[in-house]
């Protein structure tokens, strides 16, 4: 039986099925690395540096026979220049979800390939704004379990998308792949440069 044809580093389901959505055959090889912020890295600077660098790990770690091209991805919500990670425990995720209330935030998400003819990577930026949350309505969404290993504490394919009044950008970049940039990079190695028949 053949192989699919890339390995993606990552552990996230969500992106696993935005693949699948495009049709991509892929063999799932999370990796761990330090996601420690540099000081005053820019958050998309920030997104890429991690998703070139779980992708670059992924290869290291594969022998020569087992290479195949490697997909990564980080996604990094943002207030400015202030990073919002995954919140520690439920008051963090109480104080992240009260920030992003009412206003206006970005998501940063990164997609990094790399393979024997070289690297390439791409960012997706997009703005979301959330409506006003209540208190109580916070609290019911960490009960949902949701925000607990969610980048900016909401998943916007879940019951996050409530609080959501407007997105502009990738829907699918948000969720933690952007469909428009990876296809872009996985289209000349797949055999299809995503150009033919346009008018």
């Amino acid at each position: 039986m053949a192989r699919p044809p890339i390995l993606l580093a990552s552990a996230s389901p969500r992106r696993s099925a935005l693949l699948r959505q495009i049709d991509v055959d892929h063999d799932v090889r999370p990796v761990d690395i330090d996601e420690t912020p540099r000081t005053g890295e820019p958050p998309a600077q920030y997104a890429l540096r991690l998703a070139e660098e779980k992708a670059r790990v992924l290869w290291q770690r594969l022998e020569p026979a087992e290479r195949r091209p490697v997909l990564a991805a980080d996604t990094t919500v943002a207030l400015g220049l202030e990073i919002l990670g995954k919140p520690l425990d439920r008051e963090d995720a109480a104080r992240i979800l009260a920030r992003l209330s009412g206003r206006a935030h970005e998501v940063h998400t990164a997609v990094a390939l790399l393979h024997e003819g070289g690297a390439d990577a791409r960012v997706s930026t997009s703005t979301v704004t959330f409506r006003d949350m209540s208190a109580a309505e916070i609290e019911w969404y960490w009960r949902t379990g949701e925000p607990a290993d969610k980048a900016g504490a909401y998943a916007v394919q879940g019951h996050g998308a409530i609080f959501i009044r407007h997105l502009a950008g990738s829907y699918s970049g948000v969720m933690g792949l952007p469909l428009y940039e990876t296809w872009e990079l996985l289209a000349p190695l797949l055999g299809l440069n995503g150009r033919e028949g346009a008018a």
